[in-house]
């Protein structure tokens, strides 16, 4: 069991791909159920598809700058597949899933999903940059997912040398790289680096020689520090052991936890869990 050592509600982004030719580098073509509580996980694609089941009965197909929205809350199961019909063929992935620690009030509340195609999310162009709004307030557009606090998420492509100053009007504020490289006060940062600044401090990044893929992403600070165990986050360790314990019951007819409709047969055990 872990404690976030900070407080902010970004915790965790985790990068997942298929290279040329159907070779697993990351997460592979599937991921079987498992549960969340506590937290809310955005998923974006730059390349490829999968689809995305819930206990709540979603089943959505995902597609490159379209976001998946799903809020745990007091719990949730789900599972992340490449359809049977990509698999048939080569294809790649490659996308980007962060977590999002939910505000106290909330973490206890049902379970909800949304889904938002690209066409609707605002889009940001000019002086050599496209940026997609994901999630929140920034640059003076607004995302229609609904969020729980004040946040921003943004897919942005600079061409080379193009500048982009980061939001000024939340306490935190980082940047990943995903391709090509930028420069800050300087300093040159290349794919796979991840920057985080103070609050308050103006920043502007400039786009390398070959251009930058970023995504930036920031907001408010929460009322405290969260725990971590497995798929798991909370306010407090109880929180968490009582969801593991849920978990491992694997009562998933009258317990705490169900299995997606249609993607039922199997599951992912908890950690040291040795299934019968």
């Amino acid at each position: 069991m872990l404690q976030c050592s900070g407080d902010g509600s970004w915790f965790l982004l985790d990068t997942f791909s298929i290279g040329p030719g159907g070779v697993y580098e990351t997460w592979g073509d599937s991921v079987r159920p498992h549960p969340h509580i506590g937290l809310a996980t955005v998923t974006y694609l730059y390349q490829g598809e999968f689809q995305h089941r819930d206990s709540l009965g979603t089943n959505q197909m995902i597609y490159p700058g379209a976001v998946n929205w799903m809020v745990a809350g007091n719990g949730v199961t789900h599972s992340e597949r490449t359809s049977p019909s990509t698999r048939q063929n080569k294809h790649s992935l490659f996308g980007i899933q962060t977590w999002v620690a939910l505000p106290e009030a909330h973490e206890d509340k049902p379970a909800s999903f949304e889904h938002h195609s690209e066409d609707v999310l605002p889009m940001l162009n000019g002086e050599g940059k496209n940026i997609r709004l994901i999630l929140g307030t920034a640059w003076g557009e607004r995302s229609p997912v609904q969020t729980f606090s004040e946040m921003f998420y943004a897919d942005a492509i600079l061409q080379p040398g193009a500048k982009l100053p980061l939001p000024d009007g939340h306490e935190d504020r980082g940047i990943y790289v995903t391709s090509g490289s930028v420069i800050i006060a300087g300093e040159t940062f290349d794919a796979g680096r991840m920057m985080v600044f103070r609050p308050g401090d103006p920043i502007t990044v400039t786009a390398g020689e070959a251009g930058a893929r970023l995504m930036l992403l920031g907001g408010e600070t929460l009322n405290g520090p969260r725990y971590i165990s497995w798929n798991f986050v909370a306010s407090s360790r109880e929180k968490l052991e009582a969801a593991k314990q849920a978990w491992m019951e694997g009562d998933f007819e009258h317990g705490r936890f169900k299995l997606p409709p249609g993607d039922n047969a199997e599951f992912i055990p908890f950690p040291g869990q040795h299934r019968n």
